[in-house]
């Protein structure tokens, strides 16, 4: 057992009803599994279930427990700052591709 930290500017969506909220409502959560590290006040960039770049985002709270099944989990509260127009999600989302998401390369 043990906290991972996550990207510092990553914050990727599994489920499209958590993204929908978010954008639909101006707040939102995901719950993540695993116990993990999201800075509070951090603005991000969040990504939809198909690793597209959709919003700027600020986290709010993070709370990661062991929930009473057992399983380890961590839920994430933030903010929508604003969604990304064409040109800005072409361009974080072709990054995320190279940095995090796209198939490991060797150097």
């Amino acid at each position: 057992m043990g906290f991972q930290t996550e990207f510092n500017s990553v914050c990727k969506f599994k489920s499209e009803q958590e993204l929908y909220e978010l954008l639909e409502y101006g707040r939102g959560k995901m719950v993540k599994s695993g116990l993990r590290v999201f800075p509070t006040g951090q603005k991000v960039i969040a990504y939809s279930v198909d690793n597209v770049a959709v919003a700027i985002v600020q986290i709010v709270g993070c709370i990661a427990e062991i929930n009473f099944q057992g399983d380890e989990v961590t839920e994430v509260e933030m903010t929508l700052i604003r969604k990304l127009n064409e040109e800005e999600s072409r361009i974080q989302t072709a990054l995320a591709d190279e940095m995090f998401f796209g198939a490991q390369q060797q150097s």
